[in-house]
Parts: C-alpha cells; sequence; structure tokens
C-alpha cells in the first residue's frame, strides 16, 4: 500500500507561491505564562514527590504485556463463496457468505470468525446440501460459533452466514466522514453534487471483516469467489477472472468472479463506478485500466510503462508475473495512495489525467509500487503486521530499480536520497526498530520506518552483497516461500542460502534494533600519498546499536576515480587509503549508499571540486545544493550546472538563478534556449521562471507562446510569468482567453491576477472551478480561493466560507484539511467563522492536525 502520510509525487509547484494561511503573524507566538500567577504558585510550599520509575519487573511485565505476535491458527480457511447486494441509499451490504474451512492441526470445537458491525440473520452449518442452525456469540466484533462437534485436522466443515453489514459504523472517537477503518466505501451513494457514484473496498490491514466474515489475518491464505449485484449502468472490478455476467428482470445485473489461486484475506477487493475500461496485455496476461470517461485517453499514458514494468520486475526476479490478470483502477476519496489486493490494484484519484495532463504524468513510481507488491506482499506475505517491511519495504524500494532502468541511476539516487531524508524526518520524533512486536494498533505499522528506511535498507544490503547474489536471493525467497507467510528470518536465511555467508549482523542492526548510525568523518592529507580517514559513531549507544559498516572511499587523480571498500566496526577506526600518489578529491560514500547522518567540515573549494569531477550525479548535486546553502555558487558552476546532463541540475541551478540578480553575461542567452529547447518540461518551467524574475517584459511574446505549450507546467509557468507583470499587455484580454481551462496550473495564476487586481464579477467562475477540482490537488488552490473572496467579498463570501468548512471538516486528506483550516482564518472578523473553526478543531481526529490547529487557532481564543 502506498500510505498518504508519504510524500506524494506531485509535480514540482516551486513556480506556484502556496498562500495557506492568510491570519495575522501573532499565529506563531506561543503563549506565555502569566508572570503574577507564576509568583503566586512560587509562594505556595508543596511537598515534592520524589520519582520512582517502573521496576525492572515492571518494565519486563510491560514488554509482555505490549508483544503483538502472529494470530494463532485455529482454523486454516480454504475458500468463501459471498453474495452482495448494496443499498446505496443507507449504505449497507446485505451479504450471504459461505466459508469452508478446518482445523489447522489441534481439534477444535468453537470457531471464531471476525465480523465487524454485523447484524447476522442467520447462521448454520451446511451439510449435504442442508442448513443446520449453529449457536453463536456475537459481540459485535467476533462471532464465537458452537460447533457441533469436536473437529479433527482431517475434517472439513462449512458454514453459512446470512447478514448485513454497516460499514459506516466507526470506532468511538473516529470522524466516520474521513475514517479509514471501514472496509467499503460509498461514494456519493445519493448522487448529489458532480461526484460520480463508486464503490470500492480498502482491507489492510484488518477492515475487510467490515464488509464480509473472514479470519481477517496476513497469515490465513484462501481462495474465494463473489457474486455481485449492481445496477447495469455499473462496472465491477475484483480479484480473479470475470467467469459471468447475468442480467436479472429488476434491472439489475450479478457479476461472478473468482479467485481461485489463495491469497490473504485482507487483499480481497471489489470496486464498482461508471468505469471505461481500457485493454493491454503482457506476455498473454490481461491488462486492464478503469477510469472515469473523462480521462480514457490520459490512462493510455498514465499507464503506459505497466507491461514494462512487469517484464523488468519478471526477469530481474526471475519470477514471471504469479497472477492471471491485472487490473488498476482509479477511484474517488480514497484513503491512502494506493492499494496492492491481488490482481487489482486501486489508485487515488491524483491518477486521473487528461490527455493533456497525462503529458507530465509522474506516477510510475506508485503504479511499480503496487505492481512490485504482487510479489512481495501478495506471492509471499508478512505472517503479521510486525513484519510489514517485508511487504512495504520491497515496494517502496521497486521504486529505485524502476526509476534506475527507466530513468538512469542518478535519477533513482535523487529519489533514494528523497526517501532518506523522510525517514531522517521522522527519526526526529521517533526511532522504533523496523521489526517490531510492541505495535498498540496495525496501522501504527505504516510509517517512513517501514517503507522509507525498510527500502534503504534493502539498497545497502545489494551493494553488499552485488546485484547477482542479491537478486539471486530474492528468487530464492520467492520460491521457496511462495503461497505462503514469512517473518523476517525467512528472507534472511534465503540471503544466507544463496551466498553462504552470515547475515545475522545485518539483520539485528538494521532490522531488528532501532535507529541510525551518525558519524564524524576526517580525512588527514598531511601525507598525500597515504590519506588517512578517521571515522566515529556518534549515535546514542543506549538505544541504537554500534554498527558494522562496509563502506567506499573514493577519489580522483586527473579526473580517473579510484576505490577501496573499508569495514567499520568500532566507536572510532582509522583507515589508511595507500593511495600512493596525491588526489585532487577524495570522498566518503560517494555513491550516497549508507543510511548514516555524516557530519563534515567540507569547504566551499571541497564542494565546487566535488561538483566538477564526480562521475555521479547525487554526488554533483550534493555539491551544488551544499554550495546553494552556503551562498557560495561560482558563475562558472552555474554556467556547468545548466549543461549537465542529469536534468535535476539543470533544473536546481535554474531554480537558484531565479533568486539571484545580475546574471553573468551570456547566462541568459543560455537559459533562453532551455525554456524553448530543454526535453525535460520540468526544466523548461524553471528557465521560464528565471527569466521572468530578470524581467519578463522582454519576453512577453515568448510567454504568451509557450503558455500554449502542451505541458501545463510550462504553459502554467509562462502564464504565472505574464499575469505577474503589470506591463504585460492585455492582460485581462489574456486571462479570459485561459479562464475555460480547468487545469489547477492554469486557474491559480488567474485567481491570484484577479485578487491582486481584484478583478469583480469572478466568484462564480471562482466557485465553478473550485467545484471540478478535486482531491489532494485542491491543498494548492484553497489558500488562493479564500484570498479572492477576502480581497472581493461581495463576489460569494459566504459560499467560499461554507466550501472551506465543509473541506476542513470533511476531506480524506488530512493536510487538504488543514489547508481548509488555515484559510479560513482570512475570514477570522466574519460572524461565525471562529466558532466554526473551532468545532473543526474538536472533530479532527488525527492528532498532529489538531496540533497544528491549535497552534494556529491559540491566538485568536487568547484574544476573545
Amino acid at each position: 500500500m502506498e500510505e498518504t502520510f508519504m510524500k506524494i509525487n506531485f509535480p514540482s509547484l516551486s513556480l506556484l507561491p502556496i498562500i495557506l494561511v492568510l491570519a495575522c503573524t501573532t499565529q506563531k507566538k506561543l503563549l506565555e505564562p502569566n508572570p503574577e500567577l507564576v509568583k503566586k504558585q512560587s509562594q505556595i510550599a508543596v511537598p515534592v514527590p520524589i520519582p520512582i520509575g517502573p521496576t525492572l519487573m515492571e518494565k519486563k511485565e510491560a514488554a509482555i504485556a505490549k508483544y503483538k505476535g502472529s494470530h494463532e491458527r485455529k482454523f486454516d480457511l480454504l475458500h468463501t463463496s459471498l453474495e452482495l447486494k448494496l443499498d446505496h441509499s443507507k449504505q449497507l451490504v446485505h451479504g450471504k457468505a459461505q466459508l469452508k474451512l478446518k482445523p489447522y492441526f489441534y481439534p477444535q470445537d468453537i470457531l471464531e470468525l471476525d465480523a465487524q458491525d454485523f447484524e447476522i440473520h442467520q447462521l448454520a452449518l451446511v451439510e449435504a446440501g442442508e442448513k443446520k442452525a449453529l449457536a453463536s456469540r456475537y459481540n459485535g466484533q467476533k462471532i464465537s460459533v458452537y460447533l457441533p462437534q469436536t473437529y479433527q485436522e482431517q475434517d472439513t466443515l462449512e458454514l453459512f452466514i446470512k447478514y448485513t453489514a454497516n460499514p459506516e459504523a466507526v470506532a468511538e472517537g473516529e470522524n466516520k466522514l474521513f475514517a479509514d477503518t471501514k472496509g467499503l466505501y460509498f461514494i456519493n451513494p445519493l448522487e448529489k453534487g458532480g461526484k460520480p457514484v463508486q464503490v470500492w473496498t480498502q482491507g489492510e490491514t484488518v477492515h475487510n471483516s467490515k464488509w464480509f466474515p473472514t479470519i481477517d489475518a496476513p497469515n490465513e491464505r484462501a481462495t474465494h469467489d463473489l457474486k455481485i449485484t449492481v445496477q447495469d449502468r455499473f462496472s465491477t472490478i475484483s480479484n480473479g477472472t470475470l467467469v459471468k455476467q447475468e442480467k436479472n428482470s429488476d434491472g439489475t445485473r450479478t457479476d461472478h468472479w473468482e479467485m481461485n489461486l489463495p491469497h490473504a484475506p485482507y487483499l480481497v477487493a471489489f470496486a464498482l463506478g461508471e468505469f471505461t475500461k481500457l485493454d493491454d496485455q503482457w506476455r498473454g496476461v490481461p491488462l486492464h485500466y478503469y477510469v472515469e470517461e473523462a480521462y480514457k485517453e490520459g490512462a493510455s499514458r498514465v499507464f503506459a510503462h505497466t507491461p514494462e514494468m512487469m517484464t523488468f520486475f519478471s526477469e530481474k526476479l526471475g519470477v514471471p508475473f504469479p497472477w492471471p490478470k491485472y487490473d488498476q483502477v482509479v477511484v474517488r476519496d480514497f484513503v491512502a495512495g494506493a492499494m496492492e489486493n491481488t490482481t487489482v490494484s486501486i489508485f487515488m484519484e491524483g491518477l486521473n489525467l487528461d490527455k493533456r495532463a497525462a503529458i507530465d504524468s509522474e506516477w510510475d513510481g506508485i503504479i511499480a509500487h503496487e505492481l512490485f507488491h504482487q510479489w512481495f506482499g501478495n506471492y509471499v506475505t508478512t505472517e503479521s503486521w510486525a513484519h510489514l517491511p517485508l511487504n512495504e519495504a520491497f515496494a517502496n524500494y521497486s521504486e529505485y530499480l524502476w526509476y534506475e532502468y527507466k530513468e538512469g541511476r542518478a535519477a533513482a539516487d535523487l529519489h533514494h536520497i528523497g526517501e532518506m531524508e523522510s525517514y531522517f524526518e521522522e527519526a526526529k520524533e521517533k526511532q522504533v526498530d523496523l521489526i517490531r512486536y510492541d505495535y498498540k494498533d496495525g496501522e501504527d505499522m505504516f510509517d517512513n520506518h517501514s517503507y522509507a528506511k525498510g527500502g534503504r535498507v534493502l539498497h545497502m544490503l545489494r551493494k553488499y552483497l552485488g546485484d547477482e547474489a542479491f537478486f539471486g536471493g530474492l528468487h530464492h525467497y520467492l520460491e521457496k516461500n511462495k503461497m505462503s507467510s514469512v517473518e523476517i528470518h525467512d528472507l534472511r536465511l534465503a540471503m544466507e542460502e544463496v551466498t553462504g555467508k552470515d547475515l545475522n549482523w545485518f539483520f539485528n542492526q538494521w532490522f531488528l534494533a532501532s535507529g541510525h548510525p551518525i558519524l564524524e568523518i576526517e580525512f588527514d592529507q598531511s601525507v598525500p600519498e597515504n590519506i588517512l580517514l578517521t571515522v566515529r559513531q556518534s549515535q546514542n549507544l543506549e538505544t541504537t546499536p554500534l554498527y558494522q559498516l562496509p563502506f567506499k572511499v573514493s577519489w580522483y587523480v586527473d579526473s580517473v576515480r579510484k576505490e577501496k571498500t573499508f569495514w567499520l566496526d568500532k566507536g572510532q577506526q582509522q583507515f589508511a587509503l595507500e593511495n600512493g600518489e596525491p588526489v585532487d578529491l577524495v570522498l566518503f560514500d560517494e555513491e550516497k549508499i549508507l543510511l548514516t547522518e555524516k557530519r563534515t567540515n567540507y569547504g566551499e573549494e571541497k564542494w565546487i571540486k566535488q561538483y566538477y569531477l564526480s562521475d555521479f550525479g547525487v554526488s554533483r548535486y550534493e555539491a551544488l545544493d551544499s554550495l546553494i546553502n552556503q551562498g557560495k555558487v561560482p558563475w562558472e558552476l552555474y554556467n556547468k550546472a545548466l549543461e549537465d546532463d542529469f536534468w535535476s541540475l539543470r533544473e536546481l541551478a535554474l531554480l537558484q538563478l531565479s533568486q539571484e540578480s545580475n546574471w553573468e553575461i551570456g547566462l541568459e542567452d543560455e537559459i533562453l534556449q532551455l525554456a524553448e529547447n530543454d526535453p525535460v518540461n520540468h526544466v523548461r518551467a524553471s528557465a521560464i521562471e528565471a527569466l521572468s524574475r530578470q524581467g519578463s517584459r522582454l519576453y512577453h511574446e515568448n510567454l504568451l507562446r509557450w503558455a500554449q505549450d502542451s505541458s501545463y507546467y510550462v504553459a502554467g509557468a509562462a502564464l504565472q510569468a505574464y499575469m505577474e507583470d503589470k506591463s504585460a499587455p492585455k492582460r485581462k484580454e489574456v486571462a479570459e482567453r485561459f479562464s475555460g481551462l480547468d487545469n489547477f496550473r492554469i486557474v491559480i495564476p488567474l485567481i491570484d491576477y484577479y485578487t491582486e487586481e481584484a478583478i469583480p464579477g469572478k466568484g462564480p467562475w471562482l466557485h465553478e472551478k473550485f467545484n471540478k477540482i478535486s482531491g489532494r490537488i485542491l491543498y494548492y488552490l484553497l489558500g488562493y480561493y479564500g484570498d479572492y473572496f477576502v480581497r472581493m467579498p461581495e463576489e460569494g463570501r459566504d459560499k467560499a466560507i461554507s466550501n472551506l468548512v465543509t473541506i476542513a471538516k470533511q476531506h480524506v486528506v488530512s493536510y487538504v484539511r488543514l489547508a481548509a483550516f488555515q484559510a479560513l482564518f482570512g475570514f477570522i472578523e466574519v460572524e461565525g467563522v471562529l466558532e466554526e473553526i473551532e468545532k473543526i478543531r474538536e472533530q479532527e481526529t488525527d492528532p498532529d492536525i489538531q496540533r497544528e490547529q491549535s497552534y494556529y487557532l491559540s491566538p485568536f481564543q487568547v484574544k476573545n
């Protein structure tokens, strides 16, 4: 699953200044304690309690109490048959389920099933076609079925359950408007407004038992079939193969799907809606892409690389795609980035792109992520949520593998660094083991440890073992454990069996311990022919291991690169390079393989040399970025960066140049050529922004031409530059010319212009655009939307406030809710708005978002 906490790979929006908070600057001031109150309190004699911590026994007892092991398999679920009818108006599921099971090993006379918030109408044992009622106890979450006899390991029984499921019933304290534990979601069930009617499921972690009874544990594995009755206008997509469609006399249709290969219950899924299907294939395996009709042409481009990905991953792993078909469905209001249900991945609506927007589609990473799960997570499945990195770390690393293959090593390495930084950011607040048995809830495992850190750990393992051994080990792991559940030691043993190496040390420090190394690095070049390297580990050894680290040191002599591998296994170690001749540059971990914080004293001269000499794009990026942060980029290095083969370096240089003044002679002509001809639209957009900062009046004709470019990146950047330039001719006419487009990159420059110039009559137009832009993209629009109605309240302020309140209360994505909440502060003086803001904060159930809301709200609460 691609979680929403993760960095969503939206197109770069550096060209779009985001207005999120429209309130006064006093919001950022922390509340000071009342000095008089402090003085009075200090005069009261209060006994000081002596702090008594938990005893060693209590700590050990607490550890035992927190332990979350794998689900005990008392029964083996063999097959589930489901018949479903959906009540859209009441958002209920009317179901019939027939489960075939057998005792796993020990004799059993009680069967426990997961069934959350059901009404049970009938429960019976099926024998020779007859249904015999069974005694049971149901607590709203689990059914305890009392069997008529004790069943042995060789016995098989079938159970029939007729039920109504209520996925809208959510846990106490959870807001059902954006709860992510419903299992099944009705989107616009009453067909109000412009949003299409859809139903889709999301079972991970233990949420599929919200809509059908099962043993909802990842170490269970069964086949299933699903019959679902729907209105004839709807398409259904589910696991496995569609074996039959039958039209009914009441105008409905019943679709019958069969999944004949066993998989975990959380991977059972379906989606329903008015979708258009695009057909494709890979080596005889049917592929389908399901989107709304408006995005049909875009989908052919968004998902175009799927067959190539399947070839690449199949050949890399030595295991062909293991399922009978693969569908990809884009839905509205999805609660995560995407989900890898077996044979049918479901994606958030950000992948809904029209033909023009799809030109700049950047969704290969998430598509690769969910596809790789079909091997790692579905074919081989984590036995418990404690071992989630066996699913998610691999899916995360698949993104690197794909970028490396498709876009080159430099692009993959930059992605790798971005993921590393995501982990480091989270590590400021928490550091936990990758494999951890003390999680409070399975959802807690879906963090940047399981994803980003896990992927970086796999990268280090690959570089330590070498590609042949690493991918050979993965092949062995998949073949040895196919169609079964695994724990971390299964991966270690598979790698050891292939390589002959002991890998306990690696797995212990990276998977079974928390934290990461912090390295202090010093080079002593006083003897140029034998450079000495000193490395100190300075992480907290009470909570973090003393690491064993294989690492590389590289150096350059007359542009020729050399390297050596060393092994760090002490708190402080010195290494002799024995380089034999003076060097121009020496680098520690030049390829950025290690998941470490590095502390060095590199200066300007070193960074300049690193840029000019390094063979690796990510190393040159580090050098340029460091020089920018130090404010010491030589003009000649800008020239070099603008010609770099790695497009991210050209973009980085341009973004910084847009902040510079008095360019070197000739630089402007070079940037103009990049704006016209660079093969990467990101770079063209950045070049346009840089040129506009130097005086766009010189380029008015160019900007108008670029604003009609097929790429929204380029067009949006050009339109933004033109509309911001008060000397540009006929801006009002130009704005009208583009006002019919709905892409947010075009809409935002127009709103900005209408607001700055106080153009009247644009309220209805802006409300219309607001209704057409949905999903996570709303994040970029909300500040501009609110700002116009702050400036022009007569244009529809009350409706804008109402829309912002609705988003702040109901949007499924937390950071979009926060952006709407912040935008409301522009209307803080309007009667009733402060009260609405307080209600929004009170109902927010995401503690991180609620903290941010309290921060912004606190000055106004004091004021009032």
